[in-house]
């Protein structure tokens, strides 16, 4: 009977752990986003935050002429945390208050370039204090075993955040890639256009060469028989 109570402390102790861990990695609340903007538009976004948080938000312009646009980011207060103007990336980071906050991206000023906007959102000490500490709920009876389950939290959290900051260091990664890659192209497709041009100019230049170095040579003198 003793070794069967045991067994069930052991059982429930394993259970709130998977539990823990499941929590933990459940609940992402980082996030990034690629989109279009036209020339002469204006996009805004809103991330709804508590207070006391904190918000961080990374730019790129991976496509479009000159890779520039203008940012704009505002609190829910209405103040004005950055403005950035004809950028080509960004990093703003603010300790949040309630409320939704909003971030622009303009294009107005371009007349023909679409741009193509990368933006990642990381999100801090949004879940509430409460919530952290539900699991010790499921560890009332195990005391017996003697099991840290605080350092295994630590552990995990710490896990999850240096996982979280890979996620973010491969998306940035991403991001570059996608800009260099579509800057090469453009590079590429300018050093054809003007390749293909020389060469035409050069033809018509020979061309003239030929014609002139003729016209000198040519006797236009009539001979009489």
């Amino acid at each position: 009977m003793r070794c069967s109570m045991e067994v069930l402390k052991v059982c429930v102790s394993c259970l709130s752990l998977c539990v823990c861990v499941i929590s933990a990695f459940s609940q992402s609340l980082d996030g990034d986003f690629t989109f279009s903007l036209p020339a002469g538009r204006r996009e805004c976004f809103f991330q709804t935050m508590k207070k006391d948080a904190s918000l961080e938000i990374e730019y790129q312009v991976l496509d479009g002429a000159s890779l520039d646009v203008d940012f704009y980011f505002q609190s829910p207060s209405g103040h004005v945390i950055a403005n950035d103007y004809r950028k080509s990336d960004g990093v703003h980071a603010v300790e949040t208050e309630e409320g939704d906050y909003m971030f622009c991206f303009d294009n107005t000023f371009s007349a023909v370039s679409e741009k193509v906007i990368f933006f990642e959102l990381i999100l801090d000490n949004m879940g509430d204090g409460e919530e952290s500490e539900d699991w010790k709920a499921f560890v009332q009876g195990a005391d017996l075993l003697d099991m840290k389950l605080e350092d295994i939290m630590d552990t995990i959290n710490s896990v999850k955040s240096r996982l979280g900051k890979s996620l973010q260091i491969q998306a940035l990664l991403r991001a570059f890639e996608a800009r260099d890659r579509n800057l090469q192209e453009s590079n590429y497709d300018r050093v054809n256009l003007w390749s293909c041009t020389n060469l035409v100019v050069m033809v018509i230049v020979s061309g003239v060469q030929v014609y002139l170095l003729r016209s000198l040579f040519d006797d236009k003198r009539k001979t009489r028989t």
